[in-house]
């Protein structure tokens, strides 16, 4: 009886996707929608004594098996500990389904230092602390000390060098010495979060993938001259409305996420069908990414629910040609392939999973990234952070000396961290009388509309009909008002936690400048004017000129 409720509900699912088939296989050439499913390997547990080396192992084997089944294409990436293991070399030269890979997972382990010539400074043989566990806590020779020993010892086993490294934050150094000497082809790093497992990446390019900085490997290049040309893909497929803000008020993010471990992302069928359908069939540009799998340390009993939902769906997705599923190398070529430097890319999410109202899109380019969030009748910007290749990172140099790890781009808009639970961060679009006073609007729902010239437009009206249109373009958006009333004004207000301090140092009228982490940036308001206001939560305002703001957001300083 359950496996004829399970068909019944997957068809249900399935006659849902279909209703849009037609829009995704039509539009795939233009922007396919792209799955790598990566598991990572580890060959031990220090951190639960029931997880054994033999559960993991057999976790993997249960990994291969399920996508043996759905003949479906995975990218298994081994720890140096794991590689070395006789096991786990028969059991993925011998059993993967044809067309997979195996590549590197970059954390950093006892067995791999050592064999490297170093001493090992570890709590265990693998030690998931920053300074230990991965390479930003090793100096740069040392780096490369501990890429030639891992490139030698997988070419003795799989007769190649790996195409594809992942970890969860990787530092320029080694990446570009990784591509400079072994050609690797294609990386993945961690969502964007706060805190989570002690590690701080923020501010970045959201989803999908793009060339990082030769300084700085979560910030985007703007130049082909400056990148590392191995596209870095964003792992775990982050809940586009809700991740954001897991844990305000705190110092600490939980997870949403595709990972199937998680009953409220991953491991939910209500939520998956969601994520799917906003990733593979709501508006993007250029193309949209999303990665799943898990680490083997979660054990198969811990993950085997979740990608019971989530492999037949994109199995099915395939067969009907709305998806395309990928290695991380294949996905690294096609990327090489199309595009010479980061490109713009957009994703929405338009309806909501918890029925509580959101609406959001992501755009991302080689020079900011900014996120739109609707609730019920409300909107408002949640955040803008600012790109340059020039800053750089703190572990370009040197090795990193603490347990946590913090990686982090340019703010001009937070909405996590300049918010409180009580008063949240915002570029607002604000009535504004003769007097100067503001006043909240009320919106309808926004419609999104990928455009040709690789820019990104979303339509909305006010209750009142005026209609407002915002267009994201590589290097700037633009803001415009078609007012029904000829006596409407507005204005565009940053607006803060009235505690909350923020990186700004000056305003002009067509300039805001500020400092992050001794770098100096900024941007510029190209049409309308900037007045500081600096009052209860008010940063400043935007006036438009003409019913039009435009703000450039290459950094001009």
């Amino acid at each position: 009886m359950k496996r004829i409720y399970f068909f019944i509900a997957l068809s249900a699912v399935l006659f849902c996707f279909g209703c849009t088939g037609n829009k995704a296989k039509t539009e795939a050439d233009a922007a396919p929608r792209i799955v790598n499913i990566i598991n990572f390997i580890r060959q031990t547990e220090p951190r639960d004594e029931a997880i054994t080396d033999e559960v993991l192992y057999q976790t993997v084997v249960s990994q291969v098996e399920q996508l043996n089944a759905y003949e479906l294409p995975g990218t298994f990436l081994l720890q140096y500990d794991a590689l070395i293991n006789p096991q786990y070399q028969g059991l993925l030269r011998e059993k993967l389904f044809p067309g997979s890979e195996v590549g590197a997972w970059w954390e950093i382990t006892q067995p791999h230092v050592e064999a490297a010539g170093m001493s090992w400074r570890g709590r265990y043989p693998w030690d998931w602390h920053a300074d230990v566990g991965f390479a930003t806590g090793y100096a740069p020779a040392e780096r490369e000390k501990l890429v030639d020993v891992y490139m030698e010892k997988f070419k003795s086993v799989f007769g190649k060098y790996p195409e594809s490294v992942g970890s969860w934050f990787i530092d320029a150094h080694t990446l570009a010495y990784m591509y400079d000497k072994y050609n690797i082809v294609a990386s993945c790093n961690c969502k964007d979060q706060i805190g989570t497992d002690g590690y701080t990446l923020w501010g970045g390019y959201w989803n999908q993938g793009y060339y990082p900085s030769r300084k700085n490997a979560y910030m985007p290049a703007q130049h082909a001259e400056a990148q590392i040309p191995v596209p870095i893909f964003r792992m775990l497929g982050s809940d586009p409305i809700y991740q954001y803000d897991h844990g305000l008020g705190s110092s600490v993010q939980g997870v949403v996420s595709l990972e199937p471990v998680y009953r409220y992302g991953g491991g939910n069928r209500k939520w998956v069908e969601w994520f799917f359908k906003s990733i593979f069939d709501d508006p993007c540009l250029t193309y949209n990414y999303t990665q799943t799998g898990q680490e083997n340390s979660f054990t198969w009993l811990g993950m085997k629910k979740g990608l019971e939902i989530q492999i037949p769906l994109i199995d099915s997705l395939r067969k009907q040609n709305a998806i395309r599923v990928e290695t991380l190398a294949e996905s690294g070529k096609w990327f090489r392939e199309q595009f010479e430097v980061t490109p713009p890319t957009a994703l929405s999410a338009l309806s909501d999973v918890r029925n509580e109202g959101h609406k959001t899109v992501w755009f991302n380019s080689r020079f900011y990234r900014a996120n739109l969030l609707f609730k019920d009748d409300s909107f408002r910007f949640r955040d803008i952070h600012l790109f340059d290749e020039r800053f750089q990172s703190d572990y370009i140099e040197k090795a990193g000396e603490s347990t946590q790890c913090i990686y982090t781009t340019l703010p001009v808009l937070d909405g996590f961290l300049w918010s409180t639970r009580e008063s949240f961060a915002g570029l607002y679009i604000m009535r504004v009388d003769a007097a100067g006073n503001a006043a909240p609007l009320s919106f309808n729902d926004p419609d999104v509309t990928p455009l040709d010239n690789n820019a990104l437009r979303v339509n909305f009206n006010t209750a009142e009909e005026e209609s407002f249109t915002i267009i994201f373009y590589e290097d700037r958006f633009e803001i415009s008002c078609n007012a029904y009333d000829k006596n409407f004004a507005w204005i565009l207000e940053l607006k803060t936690a009235p505690e909350k301090e923020t990186p700004f140092t000056s305003f002009g009228a067509n300039e805001i400048k500020a400092q992050w982490k001794g770098f100096n940036y900024g941007l510029s308001c190209k049409t309308g004017q900037i007045e500081k206001t600096g009052q209860n939560g008010s940063v400043c305002r935007f006036f438009p000129s003409a019913n039009k703001i435009v703000v450039d957001c290459r950094n001009t300083l």
